[in-house]
């Protein structure tokens, strides 16, 4: 028992940092392309990406390997409705996460490319638009998958 609640632990303390930093860089991030201001889009670019390979990179890995676990030790099948739901969300949810590092590397580097003095590209607001978009899906997915945890609603696809 004292394994299972180490491991439930991990994994909420996971799911914590993961939700917690996509949460924050998110608002931060779309609060700097608001701002007008180069200077704060280069800075902000560049801890987005940095708190992404720090926190969200190791969660995304712990969170299946612990939820697996977990799902085992309590004698939950995988195949379970909302235990299924989950990681099928979950992967929708990693679906938008993939491109998003993908366009917040390229917004670095635009921004980052830029000179102080001149105006962005267009390309870096069509990406801010993008990674904008992608993120209402994944986070919505991710309030799911909490109230499915929470909850374990009984249900069968």
């Amino acid at each position: 028992m004292a394994d299972y609640l180490l491991l439930k632990t991990v994994h909420i303390l996971s799911s914590t940092l993961l939700f917690g930093t996509g949460l924050g860089t998110a608002f931060h991030g779309w609060m700097a392309n608001r701002s007008g201001d180069a200077g704060a889009r280069r800075v902000v670019n560049r801890n987005v990406v940095l708190a992404d390979w720090l926190f969200t990179t190791p969660a995304v890995i712990v969170q299946p390997v612990t939820g697996v676990w977990l799902a085992q030790l309590a004698g939950f099948p995988l195949t379970t409705g909302w235990l299924a739901t989950s990681i099928a969300l979950y992967l929708m949810v990693g679906a938008c996460w993939l491109p998003v590092v993908g366009i917040q590397i390229q917004m670095r580097r635009i921004a980052d490319a830029t000179p102080s003095d001149m105006p962005l590209p267009a390309r870096y607001f069509q990406l801010s638009r993008m990674w904008f978009l992608l993120g209402w899906p994944a986070f919505i997915g991710v309030i799911v998958i909490f109230w499915l945890m929470v909850t374990k609603p009984e249900f069968v696809w």
